[in-house]
């Protein structure tokens, strides 16, 4: 086994170190229920699907270069799911996109996923330098901060902030230069095979791909670059024992 020997690890946020409490389409429908308004979660989440992928296509990265901030990205893609679930009071699609746009910046709606806090710890006492590198707006800071997670990381790099996004290899390379690593003494922690795990093998960086037991399986990865559970990087790491922060 080729020895690892690693200064700096990053991370992917969504479904590797935080997951959303219920689903986009019950968080919405309750929020609508609360301005009352009765909306069909499952209706919900199918509209907010459906816009949020013609809205990621039309204005990729939140709309960066395009003129549009991140907010008002959102503000759209929350308006237009309820809009394509019937709801048709301007006034209350205003209230409620902003309300919707604010809560999803604290720990009401995100939580730590089983393993992450205390691998984040280990990491950090054996010395690892580490970063964030998230496709996500600018939100994330304080999500990090509500969830008690940010003070492990040195840097926080959203897409919105790079100006790329995953799997575009500029984002990692901003990040090894934050780090201060050369690619080969850098490792990527992500659950996406391809802006997470693949992007990061070509810039030249280790990576890791969370890939619970029982999910269905996607292209082929060798066994000791996943992760069942997040517990499973240090022994993976350890393997070729050149830890050396």
């Amino acid at each position: 086994v080729a020895m690892l020997s690693l200064r700096l690890l990053t991370w992917d946020v969504k479904d590797t170190l935080l997951r959303l409490r219920q689903p986009v389409g019950q968080s919405y429908a309750a929020e609508a229920r609360a301005h009352g308004l009765q909306v069909q979660p499952e209706a919900l989440g199918r509209s907010f699907r459906e816009v949020y992928g013609t809205q990621s296509r039309r204005f990729p990265n939140y709309g960066h270069g395009q003129g549009l901030s991140s907010r008002q990205w959102w503000l759209d893609v929350v308006k237009q799911s309820f809009r394509l679930s019937g709801v048709q009071d301007e006034a209350a699609l205003t209230k409620l996109a902003e309300k919707l746009y604010r809560d999803y910046c604290s720990s009401h709606n995100w939580e730590v996923l089983p393993g992450a806090a205390e691998t984040l710890n280990r990491c950090r006492e054996l010395g690892f330098r580490m970063g964030v590198v998230s496709n996500f707006d600018n939100r994330l800071e304080v999500i990090l901060s509500q969830c008690s997670l940010r003070h492990h990381f040195e840097f926080v790099l959203t897409s919105e902030a790079a100006g790329f996004a995953k799997p575009d290899g500029r984002i990692f390379e901003e990040a090894l230069r934050l780090g201060g690593a050369r690619p080969e003494q850098a490792a990527h922690i992500g659950d996406d095979y391809t802006r997470d795990y693949r992007a990061a093998r070509a810039v030249g960086m280790h990576s890791f791909l969370l890939r619970p037991a029982g999910q269905e399986q996607g292209p082929e990865v060798p066994p000791e670059h996943v992760l069942p559970t997040l517990s499973h990087l240090l022994a993976r790491i350890k393997k070729g024992s050149g830890v050396s922060p």
